[in-house]
Formats: structure tokens, sequence, C-alpha cells
């Protein structure tokens, strides 16, 4: 993932987040710790701090658009919602 771009980075002072939207060129898809890992590094931020929101491709290209949020705290992480998975999963119990 060393090739890089900044498509959309918008600051969110109303949930303490960085909102950003990068395109990066790989072989394969990246997986959510990989992304995690080069997001933590170009962004000085901890891992726990950034939530993956898509990690976009079309089929036989090597570029892929990420979009993520980056929290100042993860303690303001926890706004993020929910999947509906895991919302299901609580109502069964």
């Amino acid at each position: 993932m060393e090739n890089f771009k900044i498509i959309e980075q918008k600051e969110n002072p109303l949930f303490n987040r960085n909102e950003v939207k990068i395109s990066v060129e790989a072989d394969v898809t990246p997986s959510n710790a990989e992304v995690e890992k080069f997001l933590s590094e170009k962004f000085s931020s901890s891992i726990e701090n950034i939530k993956i929101k898509r990690i976009l491709g079309k089929f036989g290209a090597k570029v892929f658009t990420i979009i993520a949020n980056i929290y100042s705290s993860e303690k303001h992480k926890k706004i993020e919602s929910k999947n509906k998975k895991s919302k299901k999963t609580k109502e069964k119990k």
C-alpha cells in the first residue's frame, strides 16, 4: 500500500472525528487490520481510535477506496453505530 491518495478529508467536531476517504493501490484487497495499521501510521493515531467503514474495489482493478473515521479517543469511537447482526443477537437475548 505504498501508493495512496487522499480523496477527501473532513473534520467533524460534533463527533470528535476525522472522516477520510483514500485511494490505495494494492495487488489484493487489504484487510481491516492492514488498513487500520496503515491509517494509524499516516494520521498519527492509535489503532483503537480507527473505525473502517468500507473497503471498496472493482473487479480486476488494483485500486481500492477506503472510507474510515479516525476518532480523537476510544471513548468517542463508542458512539459509532453497531451493525445489524450485532443488534439482532442482542434482541434475542
